[in-house]
């Protein structure tokens, strides 16, 4: 399974010392909660916030205040702060993946070879700093890459709330594109409402239909848009629940499903079925109809495999599934 299983407890070396860590001797501790809270304020600040560089953003920021005298001591600071942030939610697949990049682009670098360490802690600052910005201008990246291939007269169906599928739909209608979007109505937290709401306010012709009227309108429907939550080795996505019964019904209409998603939410996790998902579950309520001794089966996600994806649009290009693999080894190398 791949679901993380480490306690919500904070060992000895998250003891609170200072704004994000202070040295004690030859240990540097890290102030877990400092870290958590500035991850939390960075999405408070904006709406639009991904979680992944919330996480970014934060870790960029023990790194400016680091205590550590030493690369290795830095090093271990950065570890056990994005510890702490996995900790905030353990099955966030997203949160992981952004963590492990930032540490792969922050610390694989000749920098770190440099005899003054006040060098290498600039440097690795500027790394930081640049891997945040990068990430921020993701989404701008793919809209731009994914609106030319919404044409004018389509319809576009969309499931869940994805804030760079809406940036790709947004760039369209700024480009002039006239389409209309069907949501999904997105059960249990109405994802699907929230979507219709931003369309509608961008003045996109909007329509609701129930998850499971999917196959019911899969025949008008030109293209399917969704984002992701990860990306994995084999070029399936993690997503939504209901995203692979959508994929399955477009394939049997010949419509082409697309997935919007940057590049700090490609993971190495390789699933080979729903069972290998980290466990996730959302809250539903069936009313008192529903009798207490049926059990209710709620996991918030699923996968679907790569050969019901045509296209992925990202910050590293439009890619084939296929070369998702190409482009994990190159991220974590």
């Amino acid at each position: 399974m791949l679901r993380n299983t480490s306690s919500g407890a904070l060992p000895t070396a998250f003891r609170p010392r200072g704004p994000f860590s202070s040295q004690s001797g030859d240990v540097t501790y890290v102030n877990a909660e400092a870290v958590v809270r500035e991850f939390h304020e960075a999405l408070a600040r904006s709406s639009d916030m991904a979680v992944a560089v919330a996480a970014i953003t934060a870790l960029t920021s023990v790194i400016r205040s680091s205590s550590a005298s030493t690369v290795m001591g830095l090093e271990k600071e950065l570890k056990d702060a994005a510890n702490a942030l996995q900790r905030c939610n353990d099955t966030a697949i997203s949160l992981k993946a952004g963590c492990d990049l930032f540490l792969r682009y922050t610390t694989r670098t000749s920098a770190l070879e440099l005899d003054n360490f006040a060098m290498v802690k600039k440097k690795l600052i500027e790394r930081g700093r640049h891997f945040a910005d990068t990430s921020k201008r993701a989404r701008a990246a793919i809209a731009e890459q994914g609106q030319r291939f919404i044409r004018s007269g389509f319809t576009v169906l969309c499931h869940g709330y994805s804030r760079v599928a809406l940036a790709v739909l947004r760039k369209a209608v700024a480009a002039g594109t006239q389409f209309n979007v069907i949501v999904t109505e997105g059960r249990p937290d109405e994802t699907g409402i929230t979507t219709a709401r931003a369309l509608k306010d961008s003045g996109v012709p909007t329509s609701l239909v129930l998850d499971s009227g999917v196959g019911y309108v899969m025949e008008k429907v030109d293209m399917v848009l969704v984002g992701a939550e990860a990306v994995v080795e084999n070029g399936g996505v993690i997503n939504k629940l209901g995203t692979y019964q959508i994929a399955i019904a477009a394939r049997a209409h010949s419509v082409p499903l697309y997935v919007a998603a940057e590049s700090y939410k490609f993971a190495r996790l390789y699933p080979l079925s729903q069972r290998d998902l980290p466990l996730e579950r959302k809250q539903i309520d069936f009313g008192p109809l529903l009798p207490p001794q049926v059990a209710v089966d709620n996991p918030s996600r699923d996968f679907t495999p790569p050969a019901y994806i045509s296209l992925l649009f990202t910050d590293l290009g439009v890619l084939t599934p296929a070369a998702v693999s190409d482009e994990l080894i190159q991220l974590y190398s």
